[in-house]
């Protein structure tokens, strides 16, 4: 176990101790940040309690604790609204895992709740503190690419297939939040469809339309039904095109393609000069979304995924699902 780095700012307990979730235990652990640990299998809570050397406890006891001033979820989706609740109304700030729930409605009932209360409610839509994408972010908002026309973004791989959500709640969501941070605005028009290969009402694979009342568009592929991994977003600008692709490594993670085109007798003709590999600091996305979730909690302030972020997300996952599923209807 590293050592843990000497904070003495909030303190958190992490509720949730499955695959995932571990890992949150071991970045809040890492930061001199975590008061315990809350799991529905006495075991695993136990394990990781003793691994960390923390105690394990009840959620009850964790929300009765005035050392914590957080709660981390690391849950199923369907638990983030009740539990959520009694988070907050216990007065801890609340960080969940995405999505911010299953439905509108029930986002819209947590970040209400986290206003009502004074705290601050955090969804994890990670790839938003990747420094790749922080940097590609910059770019954007620098004019660097020039006016955005369009996104693609794929997220691919074989396996973690589900029973309890499809492709799209599964793997879209991360996905989906970069799309809105880098256009900023909501879509006015999604459209949806998917595949069902390993289960007759469950998609493996979902694409997703998005048109932006700016004119931009967008693309989002997901599978859990793919030979290979992919993880990639590219961003096609007036004057240049990005690619932040995760599974390369860090020299290779943000590479910049400007171009041009000209028009010459009815013929259009491209200009490719060399593509340029983006200088990005290395660092681990989720120990960086750690620190920004102890940050807003010390400040009060309000962190880039905050709940309201969450519940746009929210919005275009919902018109999507319901477009997944008008469709399978009709070809059932």
């Amino acid at each position: 176990m590293s050592s843990a780095e000497d904070r003495s700012g909030p303190r958190v307990a992490v509720v949730g101790c499955g695959r995932w979730g571990r890992n949150h235990v071991r970045n809040y652990a890492e930061l001199g940040a975590l008061a315990g640990v809350v799991d529905a299998d006495p075991a695993l809570a136990a394990e990781q309690a003793g691994r960390f050397g923390v105690p394990a406890l009840s959620f009850e006891q964790a929300l009765q604790d005035p050392g914590i001033a957080g709660l981390v979820f690391a849950l199923p989706p369907a638990q983030n609204l009740p539990l959520g609740l009694q988070a907050l109304a216990a007065g801890k700030h609340l960080f969940v895992e995405k999505p911010l729930a299953l439905s509108v409605a029930d986002g819209e009932q947590l970040c209400a709740a986290a206003e009502r209360h004074g705290r601050v409610l955090m969804v994890g839509h990670i790839l938003q503190y990747h420094p790749a994408f922080v940097e590609l972010a910059r770019l954007v908002g620098a004019g660097r690419l020039g006016r955005i026309l369009s996104i693609v973004s794929t997220r691919l791989d074989l396996g973690a297939i589900r029973r309890q959500e499809d492709a799209l709640w599964a793997l879209a969501p991360h996905d989906v939040s970069m799309v809105l941070a880098l256009i900023g605005e909501e879509p006015d028009d999604v459209q949806a469809f998917g595949t069902y290969q390993t289960h007759p009402a469950i998609a493996d694979t979902t694409t997703v339309a998005l048109a932006f009342p700016g004119g931009a568009s967008a693309e989002i592929r997901s599978s859990w039904l793919h030979p290979y991994k992919e993880q990639r977003l590219v961003v096609v600008g007036s004057d240049a095109m990005a690619v932040f692709d995760d599974r390369e490594p860090w020299e290779r993670k943000l590479v910049l393609h400007p171009y041009a085109i000209t028009e010459t007798g009815g013929t259009a003709l491209v200009e490719r000069p060399e593509p340029q590999s983006l200088a990005v600091e290395q660092g681990e996305p989720l120990r960086l979304e750690c620190r920004q979730f102890l940050d807003s909690i010390g400040s009060a302030g309000s962190p880039k995924t905050d709940g309201r972020e969450g519940l746009r997300v929210l919005r275009v996952l919902e018109v999507a699902s319901a477009a997944l599923l008008s469709r399978y209807q009709v070809t059932r």
